[in-house]
């Protein structure tokens, strides 16, 4: 299959469909940071070039739930978009998810955090499922929900206990804290690639 990993860089996802024979590309305004067939770009302008299927991983900032306090509190103290620039923030993360949601290709997962109402809202379309990474032989904690369209729900490999929460809730501030938070764990992008591909 002809698959699109879109908003990846690290190419996890990528690289596990790779393994299995597939033709899948990564794309993100990023440059990835595995070697392999990636595109430094907005995902957006190659939607239409055929693919199978997409793997998408937009932006959570502005649509998690752990981030929905930030629209009602300002502070000077924090380098946090607040009050109406995070609205504006919101409403351009929407129109992200939504155009990988509705792009012309006929199998589409597209995973997040829990979203807060107002992104919910917007976006007027359910998760189809939510997974834990331990459900995939890693003993962390770190709900993710999982848009689907014709897919079946991922199912669980390697069931563990849990240790601890995942490790970006004790990650302290940093440059590259959004890039630790945003990884996807190996177990899961295995379990995609065999079951999906």
């Amino acid at each position: 299959m002809k698959i699109l990993i879109a908003c990846e860089f690290m190419g996890h996802v990528r690289d596990a469909f790779i393994a299995r024979g597939h033709a899948a590309i990564s794309c993100d305004l990023e440059p990835t940071t595995a070697p392999g067939p990636h595109i430094v770009g907005d995902v957006r302008n190659y939607l239409r070039e055929g693919w199978d299927m997409m793997i998408g991983f937009p932006p959570c900032t502005y649509m998690t739930n752990t981030g929905v306090r930030w629209f009602y509190e300002t502070t000077s103290s924090r380098k946090v978009v607040t009050g109406p620039l995070r609205w504006t923030k919101l409403s351009e993360a929407v129109e992200l998810f939504l155009a990988l949601w509705n792009a012309p290709i006929d199998k589409v997962c597209l995973e997040n955090p829990v979203m807060h109402p107002h992104a919910s809202e917007l976006i007027g379309v359910k998760w189809s499922q939510t997974i834990q990474p331990n459900q995939f032989g890693h003993h962390e904690t770190k709900q993710t929900c999982l848009w689907l369209r014709n897919l079946p729900n991922l199912k669980p490999t390697d069931t563990v206990p849990v240790y601890h929460r995942h490790r970006s809730h004790n990650e302290p501030p940093s440059a590259d804290r959004w890039k630790k938070r945003s990884e996807t764990f190996p177990g899961v992008a295995n379990a995609m690639a065999n079951q999906w591909g």
